[in-house]
């Protein structure tokens, strides 16, 4: 999957005031993105706030996407859960065309052991017509997969090609590198803060949050990066520390709404029990943002 080294974003899903899928907005993101240089794209994953959509909502996002992209970039569909079966349901009987891979979270709130873990995933590889990406956020999810479960799965399925790791930790991150006996098994960021220091580690790059809303400069760092030029990737991750800080500061995807309402992509609605970042933050990541222009 050598597609998917590089920058993946997370997308957003615009809403119109009202609170429906603001398709304009959504094609003016693809656009925006595209321009700014990513590699690939990520769509239904949580930064787009695929939990409060209902099913048809979702057809519409991927449909849109799709039409957007022009078969332009890779791009990856969110499809995980703690339901196991309703899982290989989507798997089955959705259509997946139009879609490179597939990035499917670790069952959350249900809190399973790492051997409920390793089985949930043995069934979606088996059934998935799609390579997969493991995804493992401990932060929203309330466990931590193992760096042993995830070679395990890696060793054991070729369908499943990576991890997008975004445990917070660097030190997970270069475990997975360095346990992994699949060169092609590759380890993605999920923390935009530490993406650079695990690309530099031997990771293959990152699947971003504010890699939408500072493309340009964010998929310069991490080419930088990969290509092993360290002064200028750093140069550049220490231009855009504070505002990967300030996206994350009140809530994913709230930040990086207002960043790219800033920007005249979109507008900034969320839906509940997501809020809009509070006036002071909304200044600061605006005078921030300038900044980066």
């Amino acid at each position: 999957m050598q597609s998917l080294i590089g920058t993946g974003v997370a997308l957003v899903t615009p809403f119109n005031s009202d609170y429906s899928v603001d398709v304009e907005a959504l094609q003016n993101l693809v656009e925006y993105t595209i321009a700014g240089g990513v590699e690939y794209l990520v769509v239904l994953g949580t930064t787009g706030e695929s939990a409060t959509l209902s099913k048809e909502e979702k057809q519409l996002v991927k449909r849109t996407v799709i039409k957007a992209n022009k078969q332009r970039l890779p791009l990856v569909l969110g499809v995980g859960g703690n339901n196991t079966h309703a899982v290989l349901e989507e798997l089955t009987e959705e259509n997946l065309e139009g879609f490179d891979a597939i990035l499917s979270v670790s069952p959350y709130y249900n809190k399973p052991t790492q051997e409920g873990i390793y089985q949930h995933f043995k069934l979606i590889a088996e059934k998935s017509s799609l390579p997969i990406i493991l995804y493992n956020v401990p932060g929203r999810t309330g466990s931590n997969m193992a760096v042993s479960t995830v070679v395990r799965l890696a060793n054991e399925f070729k369908s499943i090609v990576g991890i997008k790791e975004a445990a917070g930790s660097i030190v997970q991150g270069m475990e997975l590198i360095r346990q992994s006996t699949r060169k092609d098994f590759l380890v993605i960021s999920g923390d935009d803060a530490i993406a650079l220091p695990l690309v530099l580690a031997g990771g293959a790059g990152v699947i971003s949050v504010i890699g939408q809303g500072t493309p340009q400069k964010f998929t310069d760092m991490i080419r930088l990066g990969l290509k092993g030029e360290i002064k200028e990737a750093f140069d550049l991750q220490y231009q855009l520390m504070p505002i990967i800080d300030m996206i994350f500061e009140q809530g994913n995807p709230a930040g990086i709404k207002e960043i790219l309402k800033v920007e005249g992509v979109m507008k900034d609605t969320l839906r509940l029990p997501l809020v809009n970042v509070d006036a002071d933050l909304a200044s600061r990541l605006e005078k921030e943002y300038k900044s980066l222009k």
